[in-house]
């Protein structure tokens, strides 16, 4: 008779441990741990075979230099901004991830992207929370067309694991990965331990078959995306779906890319008819409004620049501790800035509130939107209006100083591109490099003061 080992999983970091504790050792959390049945015979055999296999195999270490060189040829998933945010395209074997709140819009991406990889490549979908007969109704509200996309409502691993092996297909998405059960683990779908040995067989599949496998994962209760940093590690590529679910637009990010640059931005609005792309998303973030309090930013994501509007309100203050809030921007960049404008302006903001937002919602934390922060809270301030067709552009120092920044020649141009007339930035930005033109002004400073000054008389 098989005897039996218990172990206990922490479902709020992922720790393994042989007893069982009400709170567990490593991150504190009480109640966490929850068991986990193995045979012993399954894990003799599986040492077993794995032996077997070891000694049967003649593999060894070659020279780095005597590998051969494969080339990718990416699959186009028919969105540019996924292809970008990705890198160019999927990469065959590799894995994907994809979290974000629920009802943000990842089923409606996924499903609209295998449509249309599914003309040229064998595309499967793996529905394991909705049937077939719901994932249809969806997909002829999203497309008119025929498809030869493949769909399978399946949550037991060993079925989802035989369809991969039989259909070979190029692209196979798993919605979601929390919904899929191992059988032969005593754990409940959506625990660690199912979905770390769900997510291995999967791997282990996909890079044998080369298909590029994308993987839906659930943000927890814990703000955490499919578990504690479980499958983070495991695959190549981490996106983020982000956006107010009662808002039009969504923004996708790369957290990780092992084929790409991180810190791109994909941008998407959600209509009746779907997912569509903005092709020009400085739009969704400027207010084309002239008002006391707004000040014109260029915010640099990966490989491409954003024109934004920041707003700015300060007010007398009706506490002992004025009030501070900042949406899109880090509250202690905030308490910085305003540090520097009343030691070297001299403004008496600590008589007032000081609310600070960025316009769509975007989250901006480059620290070359310092000017623009200053120029909008100076503008709330003395209740004057930044000129319109004005950006600003730079980084302030402790000392008041205004400090140079990346990528300046590439927001010069977004900005000549938009229409806007004027640009103040720091001095020794290597202004000569940038492309200039007989309708685009630029002003140097050397300091904000200098700088704000310029903004506001000009």
């Amino acid at each position: 008779m098989a005897r039996s080992a218990s172990s206990y999983i922490c479902q709020s970091c992922g720790a393994q441990t042989r007893q069982f504790f009400g709170r567990c050792s490593s991150c504190g959390d009480w109640n966490s741990l929850v068991e986990q049945r193995d045979s012993s015979s399954n894990i003799r055999g599986s040492r077993k075979q794995s032996k077997n296999s070891l000694a049967a195999t003649t593999k060894r270490s070659i020279p780095i230099a005597s590998v051969g060189d494969k080339p990718i040829a990416r699959l186009g998933t028919g969105f540019i901004e996924l292809d970008r945010v990705l890198g160019g395209g999927l990469v065959p074997g590799s894995l994907v991830l994809i979290g974000g709140d629920p009802g943000i819009g990842k089923s409606t991406l996924l499903l609209q992207s295998a449509t249309f990889m599914a003309k040229q490549q064998k595309v499967l979908y793996v529905s394991a929370e909705e049937s077939s007969q719901q994932v249809k109704l969806r997909w002829q509200r999203l497309h008119k067309e025929s498809s030869k996309l493949q769909v399978l409502a399946e949550t037991d691993l060993d079925v989802v694991l035989e369809e991969l092996e039989i259909l070979n297909p190029d692209v196979a998405i798993i919605d979601s990965i929390q919904s899929i059960n191992d059988g032969s683990l005593t754990s409940a779908a959506g625990s660690v331990s199912q979905v770390r040995e769900c997510s291995a067989s999967l791997q282990r599949l996909a890079k044998r078959q080369e298909t590029a496998l994308i993987l839906v994962g659930h943000v927890t209760k814990e703000g955490m995306l499919a578990g504690p940093k479980v499958l983070e590690h495991l695959v190549d590529c981490v996106l983020t779906f982000e956006g107010d679910r009662f808002a039009s637009h969504r923004l996708l990010r790369a957290v990780k890319n092992r084929y790409g640059a991180t810190h791109e931005l994909g941008v998407f609005e959600m209509r009746g008819e779907g997912l569509v792309e903005v092709n020009n998303p400085s739009e969704l973030f400027l207010s084309h409004e002239s008002a006391p309090g707004v000040a014109t930013i260029v915010a640099c994501e990966g490989t491409r620049s954003l024109l934004v509007d920041l707003q700015a309100l300060v007010t007398n203050t009706s506490y002992s501790s004025p009030r501070r809030t900042a949406t899109g921007i880090s509250i202690n960049r905030l308490h910085q800035i305003l540090a520097v404008l009343e030691k070297h302006m001299g403004l008496e903001l600590a008589r007032h509130d000081c609310y600070l937002a960025v316009a769509g919602g975007l989250e901006v934390e480059e620290p070359a939107g310092d000017l623009g922060v200053a120029a909008a809270i100076l503008s709330s301030y003395k209740d004057i209006k930044v000129p319109s067709g004005t950006v600003l552009i730079g980084e302030l120092g402790l000392g008041g100083q205004l400090r140079p920044v990346t990528q300046l020649d590439q927001r010069i141009q977004e900005s000549i591109r938009l229409g806007f007339d004027r640009a103040v930035i720091p001095k020794a930005s290597g202004i000569e490099s940038v492309i200039k033109s007989e309708s685009f002004s630029i002003f140097e400073a050397g300091t904000v003061s200098e700088a704000l000054s310029i903004t506001i008389s000009k």
